[in-house]
């Protein structure tokens, strides 16, 4: 029976909403963490509020290959493995494609997916090379059904589907498992993403009436690490009840 006990988990984008709510539940369980995102005041302030965790924090950001590299290497220098790497940071802009918004585009794809690619890569020699290990991913519903003004946020999170199914496919006679977490609307911070303040609005209020909480879909990633090492759950697709 595999516990979050002991477990080395690497958590990026632990500044706010999902990651922080994760790194509280997995350092409630006894996990030794390894957390990173840009925002080190929010970092060093999460780190602060659990005095009694085994957590390490560093600055990172995730389209930066190299500096992915570093926390994972931190958490090895640390810890000698990684038992778990969640991939957590994502954005979430939004408008009708004909807004032409293509900085938001690409600005998309190198977190959404390629930040996804770069802690796979990262963490996935070393994972091999313990003959064991679980990689995480935040989706979300959105790469099950597309909607409009979501069209690029929805792409990123349709290849993250992609790409985890396939590393599960790749890796599991390395022992080595993937989960994807795909919840729907989550009261995050992630409408702090979106450009247009009409659009910026809806969502935000959609977000507070009928959301999951953080702590809703850190449950899940809970649920995923502690299952047994011959389970893999491979995704977790959870909604509010009155979406």
């Amino acid at each position: 029976m595999s516990t979050i006990l002991d477990k080395v988990v690497v958590i990026t984008g632990a500044s706010s909403g999902i990651g922080e709510a994760t790194t509280k539940k997995l350092a409630e369980g006894g996990a030794k963490l390894v957390i990173c995102a840009r925002r080190e005041d929010r970092l060093k302030a999460l780190v602060e509020s659990l005095p009694n965790a085994d957590i390490t924090y560093a600055t990172a950001d995730v389209t930066n290959k190299d500096e992915v590299q570093a926390i994972v290497d931190l958490a090895v220098e640390k810890h000698g493995r990684v038992d778990v790497l969640f991939n957590n940071a994502g954005i979430m802009p939004q408008a009708p494609l004909s807004d032409l918004k293509m900085d938001e585009w690409r600005q998309m794809i190198d977190i959404n997916i390629m930040g996804v690619l770069n802690g796979i890569a990262a963490v996935l020699p070393i994972m091999q090379k313990q003959q064991s290990g679980h990689i995480v991913t935040t989706s979300s519903a959105a790469g099950h059904n597309v909607f409009q003004e979501g069209a690029v946020y929805s792409g990123t999170k349709f290849a993250v589907r992609a790409i985890m199914e396939t590393l599960r496919q790749e890796e599991h006679k390395n022992n080595i498992r993937s989960t994807l977490i795909s919840p729907g609307t989550v009261d995050t911070e992630l409408h702090l993403t979106i450009s247009n303040p009409k659009r910026r609005e809806y969502i935000e209020n959609l977000q507070s009436e009928i959301g999951l909480k953080s702590s809703d879909v850190a449950d899940a990633v809970a649920y995923a690490i502690g299952t047994p090492a011959s389970v893999n759950v491979s995704e977790i697709l959870l909604l509010p009840t009155h979406q």
